[in-house]
């Protein structure tokens, strides 16, 4: 791209979008960096589209002038998966918000992609329905869909991938096709809809999505139990999983999580000892009984201190705490940077991937409370590095680093929902072997020019 192309391309964009189009610093600064750890890095100019036409047209200016392109919902990724390290524009799409269809007879939705998740169960309230999928940020559904984002639900209701029924996508050319139907299940050639959810933007730009919507459930029961030792913690998720137990949550936080939530929340009463947090759904008879069993599991291996909530309040409280374990960690040391990072394993591996990852910890000599929804065996680090310290955050990367090699070696994968992005993109070519080129070769089929969030999950020039 020169400077000339660059130049004649936002002109076109400028007439075609008027004032949604802005070169502001303040703007694109803005959108230079999500809420991870990599370097910052701002676009030529950002756009605001309010529908699909719109977007399909903004591609077709962008190809003809070789101008990168990156979508953004509300910035809550944490790889890199936003920052325009080759310029361009950045695409914005928080204008793009409406709810376009709710079938509630059929438990879907049809969403543009800048309406964020709690938008769209405050808006399923009265219909008894709701959206599952909770990574905790109030992300955007297209954003959400673009990373297969997942989060506590997960281990009952699946991740985006499982919830995902249709999309509408922009392909870098500026066509416009649709993948999937409402029904639920197809035969019917390739499985294009879960080749863009995970696509991270580098294949295309999601335009509205159709979503599985679930019933609310008549009885839900929320927990926290506290054990002796995080291997106990972990040993208990592993037997409820292999019983079969329909756990809805079940969410890890270590003793050093547990300090930081003690300083964040010190009205709810939490002791400095591994904590697991679970919810229940179904009927009253059946959460009783769920409630029961997983008791007797957790008692086998000394968990204690059960506290329950089934009162609406007591529960979003306790849930409003775990997503905000980020911010508690942080009080651990305050002033200090977040280095996140997550990996996903098979749970029989998890009690042993995540006792090496403490021993890794307290070797590093640094701060990294470790949080996870352990019930499909996907953990968190949050590595505390002093604002500014590069010694400390280069022992921070060496770190995520080695827990990426123990997720590898465990026949894990380095990334259960955070995303490839920048970050991990260096890890793909030993998780993936051979099938990394495959992606590659995607990448160039609908993408030759390499404008859709170059530098993104592959490179191909």
């Amino acid at each position: 791209m020169t400077p000339t192309a660059k130049n004649t391309a936002l002109r076109e964009l400028k007439t075609l979008l008027g004032d949604r189009l802005t070169t502001s610093t303040a703007l694109r600064d803005q959108h230079s960096m999500d809420e991870g750890y990599l370097k910052a890095a701002a676009p030529d100019a950002v756009v605001f589209p309010e529908n699909s036409d719109e977007v399909s047209k903004i591609m077709r200016i962008c190809a003809a002038h070789d101008l990168p392109v990156i979508p953004f919902g509300v910035g809550t990724s944490l790889e890199g998966h936003i920052m325009a390290y080759k310029g361009g524009i950045t695409v914005d799409m928080s204008r793009m918000n409406k709810i376009l269809q709710v079938n509630s007879e059929d438990l879907d939705v049809v969403v543009q992609p800048g309406v964020t998740r709690l938008q769209l169960n405050e808006d399923l309230r009265a219909t008894g329905l709701m959206f599952t999928v909770d990574p905790g940020a109030n992300a955007t559904l297209g954003g959400m869909a673009a990373t297969r984002a997942s989060g506590t639900n997960a281990v009952r209701y699946g991740t985006m991938a499982d919830n995902v029924l249709a999309l509408e996508v922009v392909l870098a050319d500026g066509r416009v096709i649709r993948t999937g139907t409402r029904a639920r299940k197809s035969s019917a050639g390739y499985d294009l809809t879960r080749l863009f959810v995970g696509s991270e933007g580098t294949l295309g730009i999601i335009t509205e999505l159709t979503l599985r919507l679930y019933g609310q459930p008549e009885s839900i029961s929320s927990a926290t139990c506290t054990f002796e030792t995080i291997e106990n913690a972990v040993n208990s998720v592993i037997l409820a999983i292999q019983s079969g137990l329909p756990v809805a949550r079940i969410e890890l936080l270590d003793d050093v999580q547990m300090r930081g939530m003690q300083q964040k929340y010190p009205d709810l009463g939490f002791s400095a000892k591994p904590h697991l947090f679970l919810e229940f759904h179904g009927t009253p008879d059946g959460v009783a009984e769920q409630t029961q069993n997983f008791g007797e599991i957790a008692a086998e291996l000394g968990g204690a201190d059960f506290q329950w909530a089934t009162k609406p309040e007591d529960r979003n409280a306790l849930w409003r705490a775990r997503h905000e374990a980020y911010y508690a960690a942080k009080a651990l040391r305050p002033g200090s940077r977040g280095l996140v990072t997550d990996c996903c394993v098979p749970i029989s591996a998890m009690a042993e991937c995540i006792m090496k990852a403490k021993d890794l910890i307290d070797a590093s000599g640094l701060i990294s409370p470790i949080v996870g929804h352990v019930g499909d065996g996907n953990f968190h680090l949050l590595i505390l590095v002093e604002e500014g310290n590069e010694e400390e955050l280069q022992r921070g990367n060496q770190l995520a680093h080695e827990i990426n090699m123990i997720a590898l070696a465990a026949g894990g994968t380095v990334t259960g929902e955070h995303g490839v992005g920048v970050g991990k993109k260096k890890y793909m070519p030993q998780e993936h072997g051979e099938a990394y080129q495959i992606m590659g070769d995607i990448k160039r089929a609908l993408d030759p020019q390499n404008i859709l969030n170059p530098g993104k999950i592959v490179d191909i020039n």
